[in-house]
């Protein structure tokens, strides 16, 4: 028999698939963050002292620039460090409180899916063109939109697993 307050099995495998998920955008973001400040280095450095511009630049940080903001996104909704207004989850009781909770979430993995699913379509749309100077699919600039919407809908489940449960250790939202 297990203890009432252990976590369940399933829900400790998806935290360590969410975290190491999680984990994996922060990197990939970070490393894009410098990659990125990297490359408009080299474009300042090649316009003002090569007076050679390298025009390919801005074509790749439009692709690193999709990857910080759609994986950023992704982690905020994991770590419930997203842009949110709390003035009337706050101003209410705990019941109604945890109510709008379930609704924000059930909102957002709804959101995630749709997110996932017309982003898949986008970039298989796209995947067959290619992006001027570089040379590569047209598709890579909606992915990071694709990823970040299964990963938002997984997230988006997990904290709804764990408000039904009673478990949600989110401070902002639940007391």
């Amino acid at each position: 028999m297990t203890n009432a307050s252990e976590t369940p099995a399933f829900l400790k495998g998806l935290d360590r698939l969410s975290d190491v998920l999680s984990r994996i955008c922060v990197v990939l973001a970070g490393t894009a963050i410098v990659a990125m400040t990297l490359l408009f280095a080299w474009l300042v450095y090649g316009r003002y002292v090569l007076n050679d511009t390298p025009t390919w630049v801005e074509q790749v940080s439009h692709l690193l620039l999709m990857v910080i903001a759609f994986l950023g996104a992704a982690v905020g909704v994991r770590q419930d460090t997203h842009l949110s207004v709390v003035l009337f989850r706050s101003a209410v009781p705990s019941f109604v409180r945890t109510i709008m909770v379930f609704i924000t979430d059930v909102t957002m993995a709804v959101f995630g899916g749709f997110m996932f699913w017309y982003g898949l379509e986008l970039t298989r749309f796209k995947w067959t063109s290619l992006i001027p100077l570089i040379q590569l699919p047209e598709g890579l600039r909606s992915l990071p939109l694709t990823i970040c919407g299964a990963l938002v809908f997984l997230f988006s489940i997990g904290h709804l697993i764990r408000l039904l449960l009673g478990r949600d250790k989110r401070t902002d939202s639940i007391e």
